[in-house]
């Protein structure tokens, strides 16, 4: 090979290794080109959703502000339940040819529940049927009372004086009181005599239920 045929050959492979260098460093810093971009599901395994990646702590904050968190025991009061008050029948108070009783509901629970409104009350005999009419509902603006564990609410019963008003008479074994809505009722003796059960001034009243025990 002539001298000048060798040169020409060497030249030409001396700039073949000369762009196959360029070439890898344009690789190995990133800008030959594009990379490759991730999948969507890099990073996570199967089964794990989109909202795996916030953090338990922040998770639970937002349930901490929750009114129904774990460990959140402030509860509003609740209306009483039969089982859960007693009842009695307080002194009369006569007057002006009336009868006037208070008829007490006393909270025996451990919590604090309400009332609200007129109680319901029957006098019956001794095989439990009821004697006269279903009291009438003295006009009043109920209004929500709260009871305490011991605490009590009082609604005023009252009718006209049998002796003065002539009204037909019998003699209860029993007083029957249902919390305002229940359905079961409280049994209380009694004691106080005839009462109006038919005839003219036989009505018997029941006034709204307010906080005590009594005028």
């Amino acid at each position: 090979m002539a001298n000048g045929s060798r040169h020409a050959t060497a030249v030409a492979a001396g700039g073949l290794v000369l762009l196959g260098a360029l070439a890898s460093c344009g690789t190995e810093s990133g800008t030959a080109g594009p990379s490759p971009r991730p999948s969507a599901s890099a990073g996570r395994t199967a089964g794990d959703s989109p909202h795996s990646a916030v953090p338990s702590d922040a998770a639970g904050s937002t349930n901490d502000r929750s009114p129904t968190s774990a460990g959140h025991t402030d509860r509003p009061a609740s209306r009483c339940r039969t089982a859960e008050l007693s009842a009695a029948v307080g002194r009369m108070d006569p007057g002006a040819g009336q009868r006037n009783f208070p008829v007490v509901l006393t909270n025996v629970s451990s919590r604090t529940c309400t009332l609200y409104g007129y109680p319901g009350a029957a006098f019956v005999d001794a095989a439990g049927e009821r004697l006269g009419r279903d009291p009438e509902r003295t006009p009043g603006d109920p209004a929500t009372v709260t009871l305490r564990p011991g605490a009590s609410a009082w609604a005023g019963l009252r009718y006209a004086s049998p002796g003065v008003s002539g009204a037909r008479t019998a003699t209860p074994a029993a007083l029957l009181v249902t919390p305002p809505d229940e359905r079961e009722a409280l049994k209380v003796p009694w004691k106080a005599g005839a009462v109006p059960v038919s005839g003219n001034a036989s009505s018997v009243f029941l006034t709204v239920l307010q906080p005590g025990t009594g005028p």
